[in-house]
């Protein structure tokens, strides 16, 4: 099984989003593993948004998602991956597709309510940043099964 960091931020929180938002994920399928309501600081934000560095952009990435809770989570699944990227949909949410969470829930690019890691690679190095191994439960579902 596969892992992926989920972060429901700033603006998901704000405007009330995060339970539509992870039960769209357990309908899926997608098995929770860790989940709390973090206030990142910038030390936190500045290493999870490392990769864009310099960028002209950076700054005001580092301010949105210090400005106020995010929920992080860690979603398990066959290609968990792949689902949550396929089910956040494209980045700006003018251009998401409807039925995609930012298709049906956002408009704007940076403000886009959602981040999932982008390779397993990628999950694996954010997960690390955002929970220690004992946050991260391992569980049986009783409807696996049927899922996966």
């Amino acid at each position: 099984m596969q892992r992926t960091l989920v972060l429901l931020k700033p603006d998901a929180v704000q405007r009330r989003l995060a339970g539509a938002i992870l039960s769209r994920f357990e309908a899926k399928g997608l098995r929770l593993v860790g989940l709390k309501l973090v206030q990142a600081d910038r030390a936190l934000a500045e290493k999870h948004y490392a990769v864009h560095a310099g960028k002209p952009f950076y700054e005001s990435l580092l301010s949105f998602l210090t400005s106020g809770p995010t929920i992080a989570l860690v979603l398990e699944g066959r290609e968990a991956v792949t689902v949550v990227r396929s089910m956040m949909g494209a980045t700006d949410g003018a251009k998401s597709a409807p039925g995609t969470i930012r298709g049906d829930y956002a408009l704007s690019v940076q403000n886009n309510l959602i981040h999932g890691s982008d390779s397993p690679e990628n999950a694996a190095t954010e997960i690390a940043l955002w929970f220690t191994q004992a946050e991260l439960l391992g569980y049986a579902l009783c409807d696996a099964s049927w899922v996966s």
